[in-house]
């Protein structure tokens, strides 16, 4: 309602379910480094933090990149006291995630053994409608989370 009201001011958690194009906020994100930083885009990538707050706990814009909310888990679920991604319970299908910072930085080749990169789709049935790949913490190796097709989606449509 906030975004609604006053157009040119980005709220402090943005809910990117709810974009039409949420690419297009994730690009702006990137440029923004651009500008800042004097970097080129196509060296850029977003990187995720999870963060341990819900949407209503935050009270200032992020200092790098911005908050965003409204993505769930598919094949597993966050624990927020570990921080990192674990097991999922029981006919539990989606689980929702905590408010996320996503900020843009060199893209790398290297991959930490403890960073499982999660691929974000639009919605559950996921191709072709692929976001972007978040980078979510985790303990086992993961390999794991690819086997078991663990995916973010922003729109469950009600599941």
């Amino acid at each position: 309602d906030d975004w609604i009201n006053d157009p040119l001011n980005i709220p402090k958690v943005v809910d990117i379910s709810r974009l039409f194009n949420p690419q297009s906020f994730l690009t702006a994100i990137k440029q923004l480094c651009c500008q800042n930083m004097g970097l080129e885009l196509d060296k850029l990538q977003v990187f995720t933090e999870v963060t341990k707050r819900e949407a209503k706990q935050v009270d200032s814009e992020a200092k790098e990149g911005a908050y965003v909310t409204g993505m769930f888990l598919e094949g597993a679920r966050w624990d927020s006291t570990a921080n990192s991604l674990e097991d999922s319970r029981p006919k539990e299908m989606f689980t929702g995630m905590p408010v996320i910072v996503c900020k843009a930085g060199l893209a790398s080749d290297k991959q930490d053994k403890n960073v499982y990169t999660c691929p974000t789709y639009c919605v559950p049935t996921r191709r072709p409608y692929f976001v972007f790949p978040a980078q979510l913490r985790t303990k086992a190796p993961p390999d794991k989370w690819v086997l078991a097709g663990v995916a973010m989606i922003l729109d469950i449509g009600g599941a």
